[in-house]
């Protein structure tokens, strides 16, 4: 009886916890989105990014901190040819002279399978030579990618003042 009452408690932590993982990825995708929408609002030609690259990831809600050492972190939804594929986590340590907060949405596009191929092995870590442009009215008319990879951030809140150096690292989840 003991027996049958503890397969039946593990059984029942294991749905509820599958059902906040499924709860917290919809809300991914959802926010993931919305996030496309305004970069695709503040800027239309960033629309060529979307359609062209091999595959992006999109992290609707970043947020960021520092004095002295920052971080930031955020999750999102991982498309390849335009279709979800699975989900990533960016992690970032920054060292140098910066104070403050901030929330921002970025987008990270893969410009072709072999540049793709690496977050899916979890080797993408971006230093800081791979700069971000702002999203804004024409901003991606210009951009390049740089080692396959091509980011565009958007800010959402706050304010930080930063000449840092440090580097993004991703960890990928097939969905």
């Amino acid at each position: 009886m003991k027996k049958l009452l503890l397969s039946l408690a593990f059984s029942l932590l294991a749905l509820v916890v599958f059902a906040q993982k499924e709860e917290k990825d919809e809300k991914i995708i959802k926010d993931s989105e919305s996030a496309k929408a305004a970069f695709l609002k503040d800027d239309p030609s960033m629309s060529k990014f979307f359609e062209s690259s091999h595959g992006y990831v999109i992290l609707p809600n970043v947020g960021k901190g520092g004095l002295g050492v920052g971080g930031a972190s955020g999750n999102g939804a991982v498309y390849q040819n335009g279709q979800l594929v699975g989900f990533a986590k960016m992690t970032q340590v920054t060292i140098g002279f910066q104070a403050g907060g901030q929330a921002y949405s970025e987008v990270v596009f893969f410009e072709n399978q072999d540049a793709f191929a690496r977050l899916i092995a979890n080797k993408v870590e971006m230093s800081a030579q791979v700069s971000a442009v702002a999203a804004a009215a024409g901003a991606s008319a210009n951009a390049k990618y740089v080692d396959g990879v091509a980011v565009f951030t958007r800010t959402k809140g706050g304010l930080m003042y930063e000449a840092s150096v440090g580097g993004q690292q991703f960890k990928y989840r097939a969905k």
